[in-house]
């Protein structure tokens, strides 16, 4: 519960959370900021770390002169771009192994989704879940699960690290210190967050509907004797 409560804290309030970290560790949140999103991206156990939020946070405190624009983003890529390959070639490890729901540290529902969401794009989906989270952590997880080559995930997970960094940062960057995004800074958050659910929660309600569509399964009938 204390873990819980932590981490909510630590969306609502990343603004402040951000500038204690600058104002107590200095170049070194260079480092913390990059673990962070290493983490969010690279392991599979830590789907709940902030994302698109931290990103956001950080290109806002850059514009404010805390943080170099470039460094972060140069920063943030390759340390998306190396979460994304660690979780990739552990997914080629563990292989399918990992969908057997024998791992209790892999939350087969977080699989199952992410599975769904790739039987659906294909490839495209590490680009795609990049601005998703959860599905963010686990599509290169099932993508190496699922043996995609490594030269064409790599250009997909490239793409998607170029892209998501280079967005959210610069959007904290231009937009972050504008007044009225300042003084509202939690409500922005939540809504950075309620945007990159949205899809998941639309998907989710898609396949439930489609589900009572389909009413329940008629048993077959014995054959004849």
């Amino acid at each position: 519960m204390d873990l819980l409560r932590s981490v909510i804290d630590l969306f609502l309030h990343l603004d402040q959370h951000l500038g204690r970290v600058l104002a107590e560790y200095g170049v070194w949140t260079y480092a913390i900021l990059s673990a962070i999103v290493f983490c969010e991206t690279g392991l599979v156990v830590t789907p709940f770390l902030p994302g698109d939020s931290l990103l956001f946070a950080a290109g806002t405190f850059a514009a404010l002169g805390s943080l170099d624009v470039r460094i972060v983003m140069a920063l943030l890529f390759v340390a998306a771009l190396l979460g994304d390959n660690v979780n990739y070639w552990f997914g080629r490890y563990v292989g399918p192994r990992a969908l057997s729901g024998q791992h209790r540290f892999l939350r087969r529902e977080y699989l199952d989704r992410t599975s769904a969401f790739y039987a659906k794009h294909g490839g495209k989906t590490i680009v795609m879940a990049r601005f998703i989270p959860i599905i963010r952590t686990f599509a290169p997880f099932v993508a190496g699960v699922g043996a995609m080559r490594y030269p064409t995930f790599l250009a997909y997970s490239v793409a998607g690290a170029a892209l998501w960094v280079g967005l959210f940062v610069l959007g904290g960057f231009y937009f972050g210190n504008i007044p009225v995004v300042r003084n509202n800074f939690t409500l922005v958050i939540l809504a950075i967050i309620a945007v990159s659910v949205l899809p998941v929660v639309l998907e989710a309600l898609k396949n439930r509907g489609s589900a009572k569509r389909a009413g329940p399964v008629s048993p077959r009938p014995d054959p004849a004797p």
